[in-house]
């Protein structure tokens, strides 16, 4: 039987097909293929197997002539402007040997290019050998294509993300008008329940294809045979797509060690991937900290408290960041975990603590205090090891997590934390006692431009605890995601339905002033809008914006509507204790895992027949897999976790 450590360790092993074609090579690398390698082990794996040098995947780049041989590792299709950039690097290069990895299978390739026969051989790949011989200059030159499958960053021992599928979204309701706006109106779909693969975009089906060969590469190469299940439209779309794969047919028949993983649509409950109620570190250090450049997992730690250079306006960019990934060292790794799986307060502890005993043990001249952890005392301990060079560089990984820690501590941003919950908290209590409209209008006073006289005669310190345009939108998204959850309307549905309309327009205009008001766009904003800078940004554009994300809003308050038992993720006040949120994800677990349970009827059977579904059950769960398509706390689940969605400022979109 498969451990969890087998699917751990996985990624670092499908490295090992890239780093034996490496040595005396230059390496041009895409931006998600590098950040699962930052998880992986970095930069060090290739450079100790022999590459000579790691450059960005870029038009800019290229190589001199005593650089013979390039390999190029890239998480999407040849085709389109990434041969345009490969065709760039080799025609202001002298190369004489090319390697191509891609991410995408042959048979992705296939489909991209409307071959639907099943051909023998990887003619797509071998083509585009030629066309790199052609591009080097000589024919007899060696150039060689392949698939390697190096989507998965390890980010600890239970919880393996995929950066490479960052934009994989589950479907919304106005993904089905869009789908059967194409379609013939007796053959458009009733609900997002009968919307098949063959119905979405040809983009979406490539990433599904692309999503469900990497999965099947994990159970090849642990010789699994899995038992798909799923909880929503993409879910079962994804599932049903691996358990069609060509490969996987032959694989189950003799592999020897059986799981299941289950496909969970995150649409089904973004409470939790946008509350604040989570009470964990690594959360708060990925709200407030920087993201790394290029990076949608990991954030920029301030190094310079590890340096004698003064502080400036411009000082950050003398120093290197550091970040969260520290997989060459087993203390940081250990800490990480800690700080990943832990209460905010335990994190924290076990920071000072293993700060204190790393100079402790180099007899560094500590000053030992007890009571609450401080930022200010968690630098003075980093600091002690700018004396020992020795020191520094064993503890490296440690000390980049104890900045991460005080840098977040200390962040103006973090005030912004405690109010969002304490107004979640005030949210959760109302839709107990009221309908929908009422409790959403308790929004509206809050969307107001910042730095205004409304916040400035409140009291509110400069800002920093007043939300901005990011937290008024993610206290929407939390707010959408329960709207089946309150109290039923006094009037008619139809009142209550253009009292919430009306009610959506005034907010739409005020978020729309806010927004315009703003001195700077964050990235969400620039998302949002699709302006870099507020220059750019004009009322009509805002509005149409604002305009655009409630349609998705209104997508997000039926997402559970099809299901019979996990339909609530809610407990209202019985007068004695407060109303809670259950997570969604939770409720699944204890649904497998509890065997007195009956059988739930949301969690659908996909990997065979109708005498495969009432034969397994939930007999097959002999290791759990969760894959969801945002990223989930990590207190919520203890289970090895895939996730195809990218982080955002609230550690889960």
């Amino acid at each position: 039987m498969s451990s969890a450590e087998d699917f751990t360790r996985l990624p670092q092993q499908m490295w090992e097909k890239v780093s034996s074609k490496v040595k005396k090579a230059v390496v041009f690398m895409d931006d998600r293929c590098a950040e699962a390698l930052h998880w992986s082990g970095g930069a060090e794996v290739l450079l100790e197997a022999g590459a000579r040098n790691l450059k960005q995947f870029s038009s800019f780049e290229a190589c001199g002539v005593n650089e013979p041989k390039a390999v190029f590792v890239v998480s999407t299709l040849l085709k389109g402007i990434t041969v345009d950039i490969i065709k760039d690097i080799i025609s202001l290069s002298h190369f004489q040997y090319c390697v191509v990895f891609t991410t995408v299978p042959h048979s992705v390739h296939l489909f991209a290019n409307d071959v639907t026969a099943e051909l023998e051989g990887s003619p797509v790949f071998e083509q585009f050998e030629e066309k790199l011989c052609e591009w080097m200059g000589n024919m007899n030159y060696t150039a060689e294509v392949m698939h390697a499958p190096v989507v998965f960053a390890p980010v600890s021992q239970h919880l393996l993300l995929t950066p490479t599928f960052t934009h994989l979204f589950p479907l919304l309701s106005p993904d089905l008008q869009a789908i059967n706006a194409k379609r013939p109106e007796k053959k458009r779909f009733g609900s997002l329940l009968d919307v098949d693969m063959h119905s979405l975009p040809v983009e979406l089906q490539l990433e599904i294809k692309s999503l469900a060969a990497a999965l099947n590469s994990v159970f090849e190469a642990t010789g699994t045979r899995e038992e798909s299940f799923a909880v929503g439209p993409m879910s079962r779309i994804i599932a049903g797509e691996l358990a069609n794969h060509p490969q996987a047919k032959n694989r189950r028949k003799t592999a020897p060690n059986k799981a299941s993983i289950i496909f969970v649509d995150r649409t089904m409950d973004l409470t939790g991937a946008v509350g604040h109620h989570g009470d964990n570190l690594v959360e708060k250090v990925l709200t407030v900290l920087n993201p790394l450049p290029g990076h949608v997992t990991d954030v920029q730690v301030d190094m310079l408290e590890l340096t004698s250079l003064q502080r400036t306006p411009h000082s950050h960019n003398t120093v290197a960041p550091g970040c969260l990934a520290q997989t060459q060292s087993s203390a940081a790794q250990s800490l990480w975990e800690a700080m990943l799986t832990n209460k905010h307060k335990e994190g924290v502890m076990e920071v000072r603590r293993q700060l204190v005993e790393a100079a402790s043990k180099e007899k560094l001249p500590i000053k030992m205090s007890m009571g609450r952890v401080t930022p200010e005392q968690l630098c003075s301990y980093v600091q002690l090891f700018r004396s020992s060079w020795g020191a520094l560089e064993s503890y490296c990984g440690v000390l980049q997590l104890g900045l991460a820690t005080a840098q977040t501590l200390r962040h103006p941003h973090l005030p912004r934390w405690d109010a969002c919950l304490a107004f979640e908290r005030l949210l959760l209590q109302a839709l107990g006692d009221s309908d929908f409209p009422a409790v959403l209008r308790q929004l509206l006073p809050l969307m107001k431009p910042r730095g205004g006289e409304d916040s400035l005669s409140s009291g509110s310190r400069s800002g920093e605890d007043e939300c901005g345009p990011d937290e008024l939108i993610l206290l929407l998204v939390y707010l959408y995601s329960l709207a089946d959850e309150a109290q039923p309307a006094d009037q008619e549905a139809e009142e209550e339905e253009e009292e919430l309309e009306k009610l959506e327009r005034e907010l739409i205009g005020a978020l729309t002033l806010v927004i315009t008001r703003e001195s700077q766009l964050s990235p969400l904003l620039q998302k949002l809008t699709g302006c870099a800078n507020p220059e750019e940004l004009t009322t009509e554009r805002a509005h149409s914006a604002m305009e655009k994300m409630f349609e998705t809003l209104r997508g997000l308050s039926h997402t559970r509507d099809h299901l019979k038992q996990l339909r609530s993720v809610y407990t209202a006040s019985d007068g004695v204790h407060q109303a809670t949120y259950r997570p969604f994800l939770r409720q699944i677990l204890e649904e497998v895992f509890h065997p007195d349970r009956p059988e739930c009827p949301d969690i659908e059977h996909m990997s065979g027949g109708l005498t495969d579904l009432l034969k397994t059950g939930f007999s097959m769960f002999m290791k759990v897999l969760v894959l969801s398509t945002r990223l989930l706390r990590p207190t919520d689940i203890p289970a090895l976790l895939f996730s195809s969605q990218r982080l955002t400022p609230d550690i889960g979109i």
